[in-house]
């Protein structure tokens, strides 16, 4: 037999011995426990839908799934524990407009590649954020905010605690000509705590992190920054209402590092998209104001780099330097 026949069969062989492995773990995927790394603290939009999904991936694969938050320094702290995890499908990443879109504007040589680190493998999206106060703030609705912000410059504090929460705040200073002074948190309930008792005076809070505060009337929204008023809410008017054009929404979204196994990535998106159809998640996204679709693995790769794209030019015009 010629050697070149015989050196093509060794090298297949090897191939196929390679391959066996990976073959084979995809097939029994999900065989232990899976973990969600929430990169910011509990009670935030990510924790919330993280439990919510992990649920019903859990229902169905009869497998543990546990929520681990690891907050801090904007998210990078949690996102870099997935970065440098084993890339076999079992540390899953909860993403974020913080994460994998607005980071890549605020802060300074990023240790991680959204892009580049990263498969995405389940997309699904925040209608916007509530402007929020104290239940007793002197200002009615956002041109009472604006006036007040203007006639005492720099007075007026707000929260925040990613990315997501400190762009809205200033891009609406930019286009209502006011000061505001931004205080940072660590974790999204230390900012609420500090609003309720008036250390600071608002926060800009997504739609599903809020819900319980406005159904408890803890706290009030001014305005949400959708383009239009959100069906939970439609009495919240639109920042867009006093200044045409604002909107800042954001997403939601599940990934892996991007050495995982492409089975197990395809088996990933399968069941975060049957999760997404299950009644229970259904009635509680619609209740956060979060949109969901049925997305593939190449439709959530364009929608986040989408996202990408317009949170740059959202802290651009905001005026946000990297840090």
């Amino acid at each position: 037999m010629p050697k070149t026949a015989i050196d093509r069969r060794s090298i297949l062989a090897l191939i196929g011995a390679a391959l066996m492995p990976v073959q084979a773990q995809a097939a029994q995927y999900p065989s232990r426990p899976i973990k969600i790394i929430v990169p910011f603290g509990p009670g935030g939009s990510g924790d919330i839908s993280a439990r919510l999904i992990g649920k019903q991936i859990e229902d169905k694969t009869r497998q543990a799934v546990v929520v681990d938050n690891r907050p801090g320094a904007n998210g990078i702290i949690g996102t870099m524990a997935v970065k440098t995890a084993e890339p076999d499908g079992y540390t899953v990443l909860l993403i974020t407009t913080s994460t994998h879109a607005a980071n890549v504007s605020l802060v300074r040589n990023l240790s991680y590649d959204p892009a580049k680190d990263f498969t995405v493998v389940g997309v699904f999206r925040s209608s916007g954020s509530y402007l929020m106060v104290r239940p007793e703030a002197p200002w009615r609705d956002l041109p009472s905010f604006v006036a007040a912000a203007k006639a005492a410059p720099g007075k007026l504090v707000f929260g925040y605690f990613n990315a997501s929460s400190r762009t809205p705040p200033e891009y609406l200073g930019r286009l209502a000509g006011i000061e505001l002074q931004g205080v940072p948190y660590r974790a999204i309930a230390n900012a609420i705590a500090d609003l309720i008792s008036g250390e600071i005076h608002c926060l800009f809070m997504d739609t599903t992190a809020s819900n319980q505060y406005l159904q408890s009337r803890q706290l009030r929204p001014l305005a949400i920054t959708s383009l239009t008023r959100a069906r939970a809410t439609p009495d919240v008017p639109a920042v867009a209402e006093t200044f045409p054009g604002f909107q800042l929404t954001g997403f939601l979204g599940m990934a892996v590092p991007s050495a995982t196994p492409r089975e197990i990535v395809v088996q990933l998106n399968g069941l975060i998209n049957e999760a997404l159809t299950a009644p229970e998640v259904r009635r509680r996204m619609d209740e956060f104001g979060l949109s969901y679709d049925i997305t593939d693995l190449a439709a959530c790769e364009a929608e986040v780099r989408a996202e990408r794209e317009r949170w740059t030019e959202y802290t651009r015009v905001a005026g946000i330097q990297p840090e």
